[in-house]
């Protein structure tokens, strides 16, 4: 008896460009949340009330924050490098809303993700995505730990870039973001 050999499974490797008009497209479905990491969509799943609660929270916080002459962006395209746009639940960037009317934008002052199922993938890929394209802070809030995970400082290293600082902040405490000299208390940024 012979056996068949099959073929190797393929895939696509997709650029932000073609991520970009297939999401217009709707083709990947109402009520989905794709991102492009590497080339690969990665499917978030839906969204559970204590993450759109957090949404809520932190925007409210980072408008309070900091104010005019920024521009806080949710959950739309960052493209971080020609084949991956991670789709931060926040950004923070200076400027005004038509400021990138021509093209998204490619970095930030602050990137903030909110974490209830995607924690191993924000305080890895997604921090080293971040770190690469220079972004100087990027926050986790990490609902189920009730805690903020925060990184500064990105710099080369052998396998690639990473943040040189990361402190853990809870509840109790509260953080000043590099780009201002206004605190936040982490208390206000959970549910």
């Amino acid at each position: 008896m012979t056996t068949a050999t099959l073929p190797e499974p393929s895939t696509r490797t997709w650029t932000v460009a073609e991520f970009h008009d297939a999401n217009e497209r709707r083709e990947f479905g109402e009520g989905r949340r794709p991102i492009l990491i590497r080339g690969q969509i990665v499917e978030l799943g839906p969204m559970n009330p204590p993450h759109a609660t957090a949404l809520d929270l932190v925007g409210d916080e980072l408008r309070r924050i900091f104010g005019s002459g920024w521009r806080l962006r949710c959950q739309v395209p960052l493209v971080v490098d020609q084949e991956t746009d991670p789709f931060p639940d926040y950004y923070v960037i200076p400027g005004a809303a038509r400021d990138f009317r021509n093209a998204h934008p490619v970095t930030a002052s602050l990137v903030v993700e909110i974490s209830d199922t995607s924690l191993d993938l924000d305080m890895t890929t997604k921090a080293e995505l971040y770190a690469t394209a220079k972004i100087p802070e990027y926050w986790i809030v990490d609902l189920e730990n009730r805690r903020l995970l925060v990184h500064r400082d990105p710099v080369p290293v052998p396998e690639g870039f990473a943040y040189r600082t990361r402190a853990t902040f809870t509840a109790s405490d509260s953080v000043t973001p590099l780009a201002i000299s206004t605190a936040v208390r982490v208390a206000d940024l959970l549910p």
